[in-house]
């Protein structure tokens, strides 16, 4: 089964039907929403949306990977990554469609 892509596109729109606003405001509410996501999680590390779930900044370190194609070991350097729990809510809504 493929995947849908929810685009920014088709946010927009939603949002632009549902309150009556333009396309172009719509979708600058829809960045500074996306952007204050961004600075939460760059300045606390966390982020919680009630109802919705909770996105987390995982610190990695180093390790050692291995190049699937080649078998060969390499040296995997230290990266952030996101990790997202959802809330309780989220997933019963999910549950029952």
């Amino acid at each position: 089964m493929p995947v849908k892509t929810l685009t920014r596109a088709e946010i927009r729109d939603a949002i632009a039907e549902s309150i009556n606003f333009p396309r172009h405001r719509a979708m600058e509410i829809l960045e500074q929403i996306l952007e204050q996501m961004i600075v939460s999680l760059v300045k606390e590390g966390e982020l919680k949306l009630s109802s919705f779930g909770s996105f987390n900044v995982r610190k990695k370190s180093n390790r050692i990977g291995r190049n699937p194609k080649t078998g060969k070991e390499v040296m995997i350097t230290p990266r952030k990554t996101i990790s997202f729990r959802a809330s309780h809510i989220l997933k019963d809504g999910v549950a029952k469609k």
